[in-house]
């Protein structure tokens, strides 16, 4: 067997600090009140890593990559008709940049309705003053109702496919995620994971947030950077 090293510490790291936040946004959207300043804060949050993750894609380790796991459709065919090729156990399966792919697109929209939405109660996007009623209007209701279903059913879906490959396929997704290795019977390649590139993860993420504050800004007082 051979260790490879999978899921560099920026992605793991990104991929847990998601979890938490998503977590928490659907935590504070139900309880209301109070709380929606923090539910401002996680979507600032979570703009941010997605920012980031698009960023890491493109120069990120290798299996971290988009390059890595986009897939033509006779492959993502091949595989669900049980004809997977040994390099889909490395990084993501065709299956799994599908699902990889729809949760950046749904949470970036999920994100970018919430910048334009107000409920008139106790939430107030921070750039409703930029566009006009009827556009606030559905960004809030895709928001509030469209998009929050979306977003639940696609944590189902997610945790549902790691219990299946756990169960079924007996391979195990958390441990790499958490450890960034995964044992192979043959050498592959590994993505690159030193402090060269961590620190530019870091500049990375630090750029990418500094982009959001930016963007929250262009609002001015119309809506809210509690504590941001």
């Amino acid at each position: 067997m051979h260790t490879v090293r999978v899921w560099d510490l920026p992605t793991r790291l990104f991929h847990w600090a998601l979890a938490i936040c998503v977590v928490g946004l659907i935590v504070t959207a139900n309880v209301g009140g109070n709380w929606m300043n923090w539910h401002l804060r996680l979507g600032y949050a979570v703009l941010t890593l997605l920012l980031f993750r698009l960023v890491w894609g493109i120069v990120g380790g290798y299996w971290s990559r988009f390059t890595s796991f986009i897939y033509a459709p006779g492959t993502v065919l091949a595989y669900l008709k049980g004809q997977g090729r040994p390099e889909h156990r490395i990084g993501h399966n065709p299956l799994g940049a599908f699902s990889v792919f729809a949760l950046l697109a749904i949470l970036l929209l999920q994100v970018g309705t919430g910048l334009f939405s107000d409920d008139e109660i106790a939430f107030t996007g921070p750039l409703v003053s930029l566009v006009s009623g009827d556009t606030v209007s559905r960004a809030t209701s895709y928001h509030k109702n469209v998009g929050k279903l979306i977003v639940l059913a696609l944590v189902v879906l997610h945790l549902g496919a790691i219990a299946f490959y756990k169960l079924v396929k007996k391979d195990t997704l958390v441990r790499p995620m958490i450890s960034g290795d995964k044992q192979m019977n043959a050498p592959v390649r590994n993505s690159t994971d030193t402090a060269a590139t961590r620190l530019a993860a870091l500049l990375v993420l630090a750029l990418c947030a500094g982009l959001v504050y930016w963007l929250v800004g262009l609002g001015g007082d119309s809506g809210g950077m509690p504590g941001y």
